[in-house]
């Protein structure tokens, strides 16, 4: 963004340069050419003058002398002809510099015979390289009688164009620098609330995931309503913050404040049993056991989501081989009494991975309890290690019912069960912890549907360091 706003004020800088610069030169132009015309308009004037009598006498010589000496000072040749376009008079040697047959010369001596006055021209340019042709009348009792015509060399006349125009692009560069030196820092300054807030917006996120305090912006100089835009930025994280941790405490406390009775309902329901003869009051007395159960079990994982949330950014290595390999061995004792077997591959890497502290187990336990819970009876559940560009996937697949395509989108929102599962035990937060670990590891989810029928959850960590 800082480099588009600059070309912009560098753009409109060089557009307005360009736009004086470009008329001023114009203008230097014409005034030089106004100058020369004139000087020289007015010494044609008065060679027509002074050849009125040399005309009317036929006597060239009266005029001869003033043309020599005109010739020899000012270096511009003249010629004076009658009114049949023949040469009457010159100044030194027979042609003087002027070639009367020249088609530039003889136009500009027609238009005089004609009785019309010479113009300035085309406009003088430091290429132009014609010399500036004047043809005036030379009129007796009102009649043409002949004209005076003169070629002036325009070297001089563009030489101090030239000069003018260097100094006026030397303006433009300067004016040019000038405003390049002003524009750097004013869009500097202009910007830099705009790249603390995009700063504190990415620190926003990855404070609010990882749990830490949400740092304030402050204002940091800049426009009046970019400051404004900071403290509203800093209101804002405050809010999100103090809203977060009041969610985060809730649920911790909630939970935490809910096991003690729930754990004296447990103890107490056990009394219970063997007192209860009628068969319907046992049975009831059975669905409140096992209702207890399932809430100690909400209310256990619960626990566990608002640590995971509380949980801070400081990530730990911890060695794959050993942890998939510990967790893997006690679920085959839970698989076994499923007839269930657990099977492995991808180990022996010596890898290590970069997770919350417990954080990979917890990811582990949570994928082989739906694994194992949802698998069928007499199949095999794979665990499967694959390393690619810094990053360790660990892809956990069962042979159970799987999901649907539009359920794998919603399969890790918070206590989100598919209506194909709800007579499995659960609570509907496994994956939603899963994703709140990976959140703080800098890791990611992946849930799809294998050949052959299932559910296949890939989890992808980074690998520590060395």
């Amino acid at each position: 963004m800082r480099v588009r706003l600059q070309a912009i004020v560098l753009t409109l800088v060089a557009a307005l340069v360009f736009g004086l610069g470009i008329p001023l030169a114009l203008s230097v132009a014409a005034s030089v050419q106004l100058d020369l015309f004139l000087d020289r308009l007015t010494d044609t004037s008065r060679f027509a003058s002074l050849a009125q009598r040399p005309l009317v006498e036929n006597r060239p010589d009266l005029i001869e002398d003033e043309l020599r000496r005109y010739t020899e000072v000012y270096e511009v040749p003249v010629a004076i002809v009658d009114q049949d376009g023949e040469a009457v008079a010159r100044g030194p040697g027979e042609t003087a510099g002027i070639d009367l047959k020249d088609p530039v010369i003889a136009s500009h001596l027609q238009q005089a015979l004609a009785g019309r006055r010479s113009e300035p021209g085309p406009l003088l340019m430091p290429w132009t390289t014609e010399p500036l042709v004047l043809a005036e009348p030379i009129l007796i009792d009102g009649e043409v009688r002949g004209a005076v015509i003169t070629a002036s060399s325009t070297g001089k006349a563009r030489t101090e164009l030239l000069w003018w125009w260097l100094l006026i692009a030397a303006g433009a560069v300067l004016a040019f620098g000038l405003a390049l030196l002003v524009a750097v820092p004013v869009v500097r300054w202009i910007l830099r609330p705009v790249r603390r807030l995009d700063d504190a917006t990415g620190e926003l996120v990855a404070a609010v995931v990882s749990g830490r305090e949400v740092k304030r912006v402050g204002e940091t100089g800049g426009p009046p309503e970019l400051r404004r835009l900071e403290r509203s930025f800093d209101r804002m994280a405050a809010s999100v913050d103090e809203a977060l941790s009041a969610q985060r405490a809730f649920v911790a406390d909630a939970s935490h404040q809910l096991r003690n009775p729930l754990t004296a309902l447990k103890i107490r329901l056990g009394n219970l049993d063997g007192h209860v003869d009628d068969d319907l009051a046992a049975a009831d007395l059975e669905a409140a056991v096992v209702d207890a159960r399932r809430l100690n079990q909400i209310l256990d994982e619960l626990l566990s989501l608002a640590r995971a949330e509380a949980s801070g950014g400081e990530l730990v290595p911890v060695g794959l081989d050993e942890m998939v390999g510990a967790r893997v061995a006690d679920w085959t004792v839970v698989g076994a009494a499923r007839d269930i077997s657990l099977v492995t591959s991808g180990l022996g890497g010596g890898l290590r991975v970069l997770t919350p502290a417990r954080g990979l187990e917890v990811v582990l336990d949570a994928l082989l309890d739906n694994a194992l819970k949802f698998t069928e009876p007499g199949t095999e559940v794979w665990v499967d290690v694959t390393t690619a560009d810094g990053k360790v996937d660990i892809a956990v697949r069962d042979h159970g019912p799987g999901l649907r395509d539009d359920e794998l989108e919603r399969a890790a929102d918070r206590f989100w069960r598919s209506t194909a599962h709800q007579n499995v035990p659960g609570s509907g937060l496994g994956l939603a912890i899963v994703t709140e670990i990976l959140a703080r590891s800098d890791g990611s989810l992946r849930l799809g549907s294998p050949e052959g029928g299932g559910l296949e959850v890939t989890v992808t960590l980074p690998v520590a360091s060395p």
